[in-house]
Parts: C-alpha cells; structure tokens; sequence
C-alpha cells in the first residue's frame, strides 16, 4: 500500500533547498565550472592519451607480428637447409652406389676413384650448407638486433643513440647465440 502526501506536509522545493545551506547561484556556477572543467579534461588530455596509448600498442603488434614473420622465416631457412643436404646426401649415396656397381665391373682402381668423388660431393655440399646457414643466421641475428632496436625506441618512445642502438643489437646477438 503506498501512503499518500498531503499537499501541506510537502515542502516547498526553495525552502526544502535553503534548509541544506543550497545558495542557488554559487551552485549553478560551480555546475558550470565542472561542467567546462570536464570537457577541457576530456578533449585535451583525455582523448590525446588514449589516442597516445592505442597508437602505442599498435605499433608493439605490428613489431609482435614482425618478430613472428622472422621466426616462420627463420624455421622456413631451416627446413631448407635439412632438404638440401637430405637431397644432398641421397645424391651422393646414389652416386657412391653407382659407383660401387662400376668398380665391381671394372676393378678396385675405379673403385676407389668414385668413393672419393662421392665423398667430395657431400663434404661440398656440407661445406655450402654450412655457409648458407650460417649467412641466413647472421641476417636473422641483423634483422632481429634491429627489430629490438626499433621496437624500443617505439616502446620507449625516445630516440636512441647510435651507442644506444649498437649496445642492444649485441646483446641481442649474443642471446640469440647463448
């Protein structure tokens, strides 16, 4: 049941404020001043930092994707170079198996011959191997030394130094080594 009010036990509305200390114009004036207050916070330090901090986090993605892309490539170069001396070492086991088949035909001399030819070709081909592993490590160790660098100074936001940038580059390459 809902009680009901007289109309003379209701207040009046200036007489019910005046009773709390409410001064009417120093009120709506400091309405107002909130109110500017809050809109000058809003568009001029509010939204430039979220802004700030959203362009902030964009730029970590993208060098997040990055990072990912070289490490894809990274194990990409790998596989190759597993196919390659897999390939490699196939071709010369044929060859040293064709080898053998002649040497049986046409004695120990030839024999020997292409045993030392099929060895050749897979030490070659190590040889080659190593140095494109190698080559593409030390362009992954660049990349990702300058990956770092770029990605601090993002992070960071301030520019580094050419001691700075040479410093983080080799750590970075010696932890990639460790």
């Amino acid at each position: 049941m809902i009680p009901l009010i007289l109309a003379s036990e209701v207040p009046h509305s200036a007489g019910f404020f005046e009773q709390f200390g409410v001064d009417w114009p120093h009120f709506i004036a400091q309405l107002v001043t909130f109110l500017i207050v809050l809109w000058v916070l809003k568009r001029f330090a509010y939204r430039p930092l979220l802004d700030l901090l959203k362009e902030r986090e964009d730029r970590i993605a993208e060098a997040m994707q990055k990072a990912e892309q070289i490490e894809k490539d990274r194990n990409k170069a790998q596989e190759e170079h597993r196919k390659i001396l897999t390939d490699a070492q196939t071709q010369a086991q044929r060859l040293i198996d064709e080898a053998r088949n002649v040497a049986q035909r046409e004695g120990d001399k030839q024999l020997q011959q292409a045993i030392v030819q099929a060895e050749q070709l897979i030490s070659k081909a190590r040889e080659a191997s190593e140095i494109d592993r190698e080559r593409m490590m030390a362009e992954l160790k660049r990349e990702i030394g300058r990956l770092v660098v770029e990605t601090t100074a993002k992070v960071t936001g301030k520019v580094l130094t050419p001691e700075d940038q040479r410093r983080l580059a080799e750590e970075t390459a010696r932890d990639m080594t460790a």
